[in-house]
Protein backbone atom coordinates (compact mmCIF):
# COMPACT_ATOMS: atom_id res chain seq x y z
CA UNK A 1 0.00 0.00 0.00
CA UNK A 2 1.36 3.42 -0.95
CA UNK A 3 1.15 6.51 1.21
CA UNK A 4 -0.13 9.35 -0.96
CA UNK A 5 0.14 11.95 1.82
CA UNK A 6 3.93 11.87 1.81
CA UNK A 7 4.06 12.50 -1.92
CA UNK A 8 1.63 15.41 -1.65
CA UNK A 9 3.62 17.02 1.14
CA UNK A 10 6.72 17.10 -1.05
CA UNK A 11 4.80 18.64 -3.96
CA UNK A 12 3.14 21.37 -1.90
CA UNK A 13 6.22 22.15 0.19
CA UNK A 14 8.14 23.37 -2.84
CA UNK A 15 5.57 26.08 -3.61
CA UNK A 16 5.30 27.53 -0.10
CA UNK A 17 8.83 27.09 1.20
CA UNK A 18 10.58 29.57 -1.05
CA UNK A 19 11.75 33.12 -0.56
CA UNK A 20 10.43 35.95 -2.74
CA UNK A 21 12.40 36.55 -5.90
CA UNK A 22 14.19 39.82 -6.59
CA UNK A 23 11.48 40.76 -9.09
CA UNK A 24 8.76 40.16 -6.50
CA UNK A 25 10.61 42.27 -3.93
CA UNK A 26 11.04 45.06 -6.50
CA UNK A 27 7.31 44.96 -7.26
CA UNK A 28 6.50 45.23 -3.56
CA UNK A 29 8.91 48.15 -3.21
CA UNK A 30 7.27 49.97 -6.15
CA UNK A 31 3.81 49.41 -4.64
CA UNK A 32 4.81 50.41 -1.09
CA UNK A 33 3.40 53.99 -1.31
CA UNK A 34 0.00 52.54 -2.34
CA UNK A 35 0.16 49.97 0.46
CA UNK A 36 1.02 52.65 3.02
CA UNK A 37 -1.77 54.94 1.80
CA UNK A 38 -4.28 52.06 1.98
CA UNK A 39 -3.20 51.33 5.56
CA UNK A 40 -3.67 54.99 6.53
CA UNK A 41 -7.16 54.96 4.99
CA UNK A 42 -8.06 51.79 6.87
CA UNK A 43 -6.77 53.29 10.12
CA UNK A 44 -8.92 56.39 9.59
CA UNK A 45 -11.97 54.24 8.85
CA UNK A 46 -11.38 51.90 11.80
CA UNK A 47 -11.30 54.85 14.19
CA UNK A 48 -14.89 55.71 13.23
CA UNK A 49 -16.33 52.19 13.52
CA UNK A 50 -17.57 52.48 17.09
CA UNK A 51 -18.66 56.12 17.11
CA UNK A 52 -20.32 58.77 15.01
CA UNK A 53 -17.64 60.37 12.80
CA UNK A 54 -16.81 63.96 13.69
CA UNK A 55 -15.88 66.61 11.14
CA UNK A 56 -12.22 65.92 11.93
CA UNK A 57 -12.74 62.20 11.23
CA UNK A 58 -14.44 63.00 7.93
CA UNK A 59 -11.54 65.25 6.90
CA UNK A 60 -9.03 62.58 7.91
CA UNK A 61 -10.84 59.98 5.77
CA UNK A 62 -11.10 62.36 2.77
CA UNK A 63 -7.41 63.17 3.05
CA UNK A 64 -6.52 59.48 3.26
CA UNK A 65 -8.67 58.72 0.19
CA UNK A 66 -6.89 61.46 -1.76
CA UNK A 67 -3.53 59.99 -0.76
CA UNK A 68 -4.63 56.55 -1.96
CA UNK A 69 -5.78 57.94 -5.29
CA UNK A 70 -2.58 59.96 -5.72
CA UNK A 71 -0.40 56.94 -4.91
CA UNK A 72 -2.35 54.73 -7.33
CA UNK A 73 -2.13 57.40 -10.03
CA UNK A 74 1.63 57.69 -9.53
CA UNK A 75 2.06 53.91 -9.72
CA UNK A 76 -0.05 53.75 -12.89
CA UNK A 77 1.98 56.55 -14.46
CA UNK A 78 5.24 54.79 -13.57
CA UNK A 79 3.94 51.56 -15.11
CA UNK A 80 2.84 53.39 -18.26
CA UNK A 81 6.22 55.12 -18.54
CA UNK A 82 8.03 51.82 -18.09
CA UNK A 83 5.84 50.20 -20.75
CA UNK A 84 6.49 53.01 -23.20
CA UNK A 85 10.22 52.97 -22.51
CA UNK A 86 10.31 49.18 -22.88
CA UNK A 87 8.41 49.29 -26.18
CA UNK A 88 10.65 51.98 -27.66
CA UNK A 89 13.86 50.11 -26.87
Amino acid sequence: MEHIGAVQAVVTAVVFDREPTAAELDAIEREMPVITADIELLDAQIITLDRIPTELDARRIRRARRRVLAARRELANQSADATRAGGAA
